[in-house]
């Protein structure tokens, strides 16, 4: 690695030999050793990045983005691609007639023949007041009847649904702050709402979706794989864990102030689960005894440090195995062989009898307690060694990702939560966000608009795939 022209692991080399050579104090030499360690250990930290670590993309320095036509394919939508364009309706909502200047013609007689039309589509934004007017009735005696309010109305003035929803939707879906939908609702259609208002809108929207979230956990539970995660959140200035776990069709968040077996007995979904439970290789997972798949796109990032860090050259050869396994399941419709399977197995077996001899397990040192400790290369070939199953489990079931990016995708906007808003206020605040993204994030994997899906829910009822389940 160079910085500023200079040759960093040359120098740090250089320097090793020196010391060694030299004949100082051992004072003075320990001092020196510890000093090139910690430059090693900084130095291997910048050379991380989202290739070779779990670090996102956009940390890494001056990040070139990838060149989406590397195909040879031009810019552009490609054939057979489905387009999306304004198309012009039967019944447009204003009509304007132009008259042809009469002035600006030859003379002569003319007969209109037809028009030529143009569309101009706009929107209007405005707010829709509507006055509920209950006849009362009185009879001779002077008793008195008034006519029956719709359910729901019970104010002298009252926010709709339709605000509700359409609050909710830039809250929650858009993650706006307060104070924006604030002046979004003020500047675009003068209608004040307070925080409070919003914050009951959210409110109300996680009390009615009590059942969906039922319903969700049992379908998860149901699943024949599951994809689960779980990243860092601030809720009130402190660290705390916000879990998930998805499946092509459901999503479901939980906030906790654990990461492990606790908040995970807590959900109730892993601990009632029996099918396939992909993760990256949290050890609190394999608390449960349903199989196990590791993300392959985490083992694929290791391997990367590995190679650029470590020069290890079996994990040169286990990253090309991985890759090319996954295209091969990809080429056969993601059902392989039997005969295809073993000849897959004996490969990644033959890169495990390499790898020992090139990253050996340290030796013991007599005398000191417990495990010794190991370099993240051995640490990684441990793992490839002891659960070789659940690296390739998905090589063997169809129905099994060669990653945990479902699981990763879905908990990517909580990330963006954060950053726009910092933290969580209160765990009731992350209660509602997560209940609230659970159903936003499954409304949208069953082709719900979010708009439709909340204003459904505002008025008592839930989209049909729900009721269905």
């Amino acid at each position: 690695m160079k910085i500023d022209s200079i040759d960093i692991e040359k120098t740090l080399s250089d320097a090793k030999k020196v010391i060694e050579a030299g004949e100082l104090p051992s004072s003075v030499k320990a001092v020196f050793q510890v000093l090139i360690l910690l430059v090693t250990i900084l130095i291997n930290r910048l050379k991380l990045n989202s290739s070779n670590s779990s670090k996102p993309p956009s940390t890494d320095p001056n990040r070139k983005k990838k060149q989406r036509n590397a195909k040879g394919k031009k810019q552009g939508g490609q054939n057979g691609h489905k387009g999306y364009r304004l198309e012009k309706i039967k019944n447009p909502d204003i009509v304007k007639v132009l008259k042809v200047d009469k002035k600006a013609i030859p003379s002569g007689k003319y007969k209109e023949v037809g028009f030529e039309t143009r569309q101009v589509v706009d929107i209007e934004i405005k707010k829709i007041v509507t006055e509920y007017r209950a006849q009362i009735l009185e009879n001779d005696k002077g008793g008195r009847y008034v006519a029956s309010f719709p359910q729901g109305v019970t104010s002298d003035i009252q926010y709709g649904n339709g605000i509700k929803a359409h609050a909710v939707y830039m809250s929650q879906f858009q993650l706006l702050p307060y104070n924006r939908i604030q002046d979004y609702f003020a500047d675009q259609m003068n209608i004040p709402i307070s925080a409070g208002s919003i914050f009951n809108f959210n409110k109300e929207a996680y009390d009615l979706l009590k059942i969906f979230d039922e319903i969700a956990k049992k379908k998860l539970i149901q699943s024949p794989v599951v994809n689960v995660d779980e990243t860092g959140i601030n809720i009130d200035g402190k660290r705390r864990w916000l879990h998930s776990a998805s499946s092509p069709s459901w999503t479901y968040f939980y906030p906790h102030k654990k990461r492990g077996s606790e908040a995970m007995d807590a959900i109730g979904i892993i601990s009632n689960f029996s099918g396939v439970l992909c993760h990256d290789h949290w050890k609190s997972y394999y608390n449960y005894k349903c199989l196990h798949a590791l993300c392959n796109a985490h083992h694929i990032r290791e391997l990367e440090r590995a190679i650029e860090q470590d020069d290890q050259k079996w994990a040169m050869e286990m990253k090309d195995f991985l890759i090319a396994t996954n295209q091969e399941m990809i080429n056969s419709e993601n059902i392989l062989s039997e005969a295809a399977i073993k000849i897959a197995r004996k490969k990644y077996r033959d890169i495990i009898i390499k790898a020992e001899i090139e990253c050996p397990s340290p030796p013991k040192i007599e005398g000191k307690r417990g495990r010794t400790k190991r370099s993240k290369s051995r640490n990684l070939l441990e793992r490839f060694i002891n659960y070789e199953d659940d690296v390739l489990r998905f090589m063997e079931n169809k129905n099994v990702p060669f990653t945990n990016n479902l699981g990763e995708n879905d908990l990517r906007m909580t990330k963006v939560q954060q950053k726009i808003s910092g933290c969580f206020r209160s765990f009731d605040g992350a209660y509602i966000f997560c209940r609230s993204r659970s159903y936003l994030s499954t409304c949208r994997k069953h082709g719900v608009k979010i708009t439709v899906a909340l204003k459904t829910l505002f008025e008592g009822k839930l989209p049909a795939f729900v009721n269905d389940s």
